[in-house]
């Protein structure tokens, strides 16, 4: 329930955040009235000893959060890809945000895979190992197939996850409400919308079924992606707890001295991390949505090889050519049609002036194409954009939010594999190509061969549709009911009554 029961877990996540010397920061990005900061500090100082002490090497907001727990990770993790609510210095902090908890044992993961599959480990695998990663709602084994020898990575819950993260969820909902009525500013930000978001991810991600579905998803579409590999699923040694993979046997990403010494070609990798992310997006509208180092590994044929799937982006058909467009444009320069695209989208309101917003969004991109070519961020100028589309009405939109921060992440590891890259240069034609193909004559007749599908697919029902439609406007329409205010006031008077007469007989019982 999400109810006051949960005050006592409000108190003891704040008096971790203050103790940590998180609430400070908190409070900066939601840009907190002075009134409240005060109130905070006065409330907080006694409770601060309740709170969790968490690893002093850690920076504030990471140190409260991870002291607090698996829920609480996942949390800041799925908060960091939404700078428009936390702002983009404590996206950031966030983005760095450990998920590395001490594994549980080995013979409960075994037990765990042993009841969920209906299986014996000792029949089916010939290798069996100890945890080779664990995070906040899982762990890793790797493991051989008794059946052929191959490698296997088996990805099993942590025990009674699902029940810990509901608990906290309450929480988190709990929490938000207070947070909203606390602060009324906060509210254009939506924060039960965020929780609500959070929850719908975590739900996913606790099934593992879904994780699965998503890697055999990405993997169809990428299957023609040389030099891409997204380790197969084995749909027999899966369930909803436990997900097994192909090895995916490699350097990982965040190994720049063993990539190095490998011999690979890092400038050649950085440059297709960044081509395949955005091919992944604007091509499929399915993207890795957690593209950070820990989940990239290099072979020593220089495959990049893309793991964990739990948390994965769409963008629709229609947002793709919008989103193509604003890119293009911008690697163009031609900002009026920047602006254009915006208001046919119907982002910005008809209110606005297109010009003046053309005007903002040259302000945007000259000062960035005026830099040194190592220095151009996608990431930087897609921050400036949500600030400038922010000032002229535009609606937050969550599926380009989640793009922006995922883009942010992918030019960081780029970034790391080859410093001086130009990420536009690097851009350029995996956009071009896309608009060429989305948006020409080419996508146009694609578009009326589906439209032409969909109405062959009802073509038997039209003539009765079309009857149907005519009938309705040869008919006159009813005359609207008159308001009835006192018919209204007695219903409501009357079920009050019947209420109070309930709540009393309940009293003499």
């Amino acid at each position: 329930m999400k109810g006051p029961h949960n005050i006592w877990r409000l108190i003891r996540t704040g008096a971790t955040f203050q103790r940590t010397g998180a609430m400070g920061v908190v409070l900066d990005a939601l840009d907190a009235p002075a009134t409240l900061r005060i109130a905070a500090r006065v409330i907080g100082f006694p409770f601060a000893f309740l709170g969790k002490k968490g690893d002093t090497s850690l920076p504030p907001v990471t140190r409260a959060i991870t002291a607090l727990g698996p829920a609480y990770i996942k949390f800041g993790q799925i908060l960091s890809t939404r700078p428009d609510v936390v702002g983009p210095e404590l996206a950031d902090q966030l983005q760095y945000l450990q998920d590395k908890l001490p594994p549980f044992q080995t013979k409960i993961a075994r037990r765990m895979i042993e009841a969920e599959l209906g299986i014996r480990i000792d029949e089916v695998f010939s290798e069996f190992s100890e945890p080779v990663a664990a995070a906040s709602i899982a762990q890793v084994h790797r493991a051989r197939l008794a059946s052929d020898g191959r490698e296997v990575a088996v990805k099993v819950l942590r025990p009674k996850i699902e029940r810990a993260f509901r608990t906290d969820l309450d929480a988190f909902h709990f929490s938000a409400q207070v947070i909203e009525w606390l602060l009324p500013s906060t509210r254009r930000l939506r924060p039960q919308d965020v929780v609500n978001h959070f929850e719908g991810v975590v739900m996913g991600e606790l099934d593992l079924r879904l994780e699965s579905a998503s890697a055999s998803e990405f993997a169809e579409n990428t299957q023609g992606d040389e030099g891409f590999i997204v380790p197969a699923v084995n749909w027999g040694l899966s369930g909803k707890t436990v997900m097994t993979l192909g090895w995916g046997e490699g350097i990982p990403a965040n190994k720049l001295d063993d990539i190095r010494a490998s011999g690979l070609d890092m400038d050649r990798l950085g440059e297709r991390v960044l081509q395949l992310f955005l091919s992944h997006a604007l091509r499929d509208g399915l993207f890795h949505g957690d593209m950070h180092q820990g989940n990239l590994k290099f072979a020593h044929n220089g495959d990049i090889i893309a793991l964990d799937f739990g948390i994965m982006g769409r963008i629709d058909e229609y947002t793709r050519r919008v989103y193509a467009e604003i890119l293009y444009g911008f690697i163009m320069r031609d900002y009026t049609r920047v602006a254009e695209v915006h208001f046919e989208a119907g982002y910005v309101p008809a209110g606005q002036d297109v010009e003046e917003f053309a005007r903002a969004l040259r302000a945007v991109g000259e000062p960035i194409f005026g830099m040194d070519a190592t220095q151009i961020s996608m990431g930087r100028l897609l921050n400036y954009l949500f600030e400038v589309t922010e000032k002229f009405g535009m609606e937050t939109r969550t599926e380009l939010i989640h793009l922006q921060r995922t883009m942010v992440v992918v030019e960081g590891v780029a970034r790391s594999l080859n410093p001086h890259i130009n990420i536009w240069q690097v851009a350029h034609p995996v956009v071009e190509s896309y608009i060429s193909n989305s948006i020409g004559p080419k996508a146009l007749m694609a578009d009326l061969a589906k439209t032409a599908k969909i109405l062959a697919r009802f073509g038997p029902r039209l003539p009765a549709l079309a009857e149907a439609a005519l009938i309705r406007q040869s008919t006159p329409l009813p005359e609207p009911d008159r308001a009835r205010p006192l018919r209204a006031m007695g219903y409501v008077i009357l079920g009050s009554g019947l209420t109070l007469v309930a709540i009393w007989v309940s009293t003499l019982l």
